[in-house]
């Protein structure tokens, strides 16, 4: 009897001490935390700033006083000039193709050359490339494509850079997605490639907490009107690239409503970003940032939250209430 109490008491004072142990943890952490509170001094290297979040990002970093690298596919473009004509001197346009290593590592070397005294104490890793297609409609190509810019970009720039980001035991920030874990039809290359890129920076955080470096996931809904990610397309672009097997199974009629139904979804998303750009400053700047940013409107983020915990057949059918899913069945095969 008195065993059995002993037990008892075991296994209930271990609970505890594990939930203590945790506050005690994240209280040092906090102590230790680092609060830039301006950036003079500090360096921030982002990724696909020719347009979107990494656009508007470089300009509030640049106002916020850090020297900010800002990587754009086409440094000449209407983009990297906008960006450069409407900023100050400390932000420096390079010219980044993430999927290229002579380019990452030529960045690398002008950054080194030009790292003001606090060092490079951000990567944002923002670059990358969406589309949208159901995986027959899509190439083998599609994927590798996606997965170059999307995951292996991100990659290839962290390798080259993280020496210089743990020297100032600051930050890695990586733009990911709700596709991550949403396995939502017609999205399964940018999946493939947003959740290869989640397990990278979730390895990479572990790794990293021992040299104080802290890493963040940025986890957006729908921008797809804030951002010029979204490409635009129609019915007959998709029709054009199935060989004649596949247009035996996907009728022509389908395909023209999946399009429109893709299309209306992203026009009913958020019209600025200022959300992310939130985020990101949070995950640059503050003494505790998150391990992930969830951003989306409070309904979405309710469901969200729970879907990666869901019965894969409950999550499964979840998208057997959209109308064009339920039509969706009906509609193969047919002429």
């Amino acid at each position: 009897m008195n065993a059995i109490f002993i037990i008892g008491h075991i296994i209930g004072i271990v609970p505890m001490s594990v939930l203590l142990l945790f506050l005690l943890t994240k209280l040092i952490s906090r102590r230790r935390g680092s609060l830039v509170q301006d950036g003079y001094g500090y360096a921030v290297l982002i990724t696909g700033c020719d347009s979107g979040f990494g656009h508007q990002l470089a300009r509030c970093l640049d106002h916020k006083g850090f020297v900010v690298f800002a990587g754009c596919l086409f440094p000449e473009g209407a983009g990297a000039q906008s960006l450069a004509s409407q900023s100050s001197s400390n932000l420096k346009i390079l010219k980044l193709d993430v999927t290229s290593d002579e380019d990452v590592q030529q960045a690398k070397k002008i950054v080194e050359e030009n790292l003001p005294e606090k060092g490079l104490w951000a990567v944002v890793n923002n670059a990358g490339i969406s589309d949208w297609a159901e995986i027959e409609w899509s190439s083998f190509e599609d994927f590798r494509n996606m997965i170059d810019i999307n995951l292996f970009g991100s990659i290839r720039t962290s390798f080259a850079f993280l020496p210089l980001v743990r020297a100032a035991k600051g930050r890695m920030v990586y733009m990911s997605s709700i596709f991550a874990f949403f396995n939502c039809l017609n999205m399964g290359a940018y999946s493939v490639s947003k959740r290869g890129l989640e397990a990278f920076a979730d390895c990479l955080r572990v790794e990293m907490a021992s040299f104080g470096v802290k890493v963040s996931i940025i986890q957006p809904g729908n921008f797809g009107q804030a951002t010029s990610i979204v490409k635009t397309k129609t019915g007959l672009d998709i029709w054009k690239k199935l060989d004649d097997e596949k247009k035996q199974t996907f009728n022509r009629q389908y395909i023209e409503l999946a399009n429109e139904y893709f299309m209306s979804t992203c026009r009913s998303g958020f019209k600025n970003g200022d959300m992310v750009i939130d985020a990101l400053l949070h995950a640059i700047t503050s003494s505790q940032p998150k391990h992930r940013y969830l951003l989306a409107s409070a309904a979405d983020s309710f469901f969200f939250q729970l879907f990666p915990f869901l019965p894969s057949a409950l999550s499964d059918s979840v998208f057997s209430l959209s109308s064009m899913y339920a039509k969706r069945k009906d509609m193969l095969y047919t002429k």
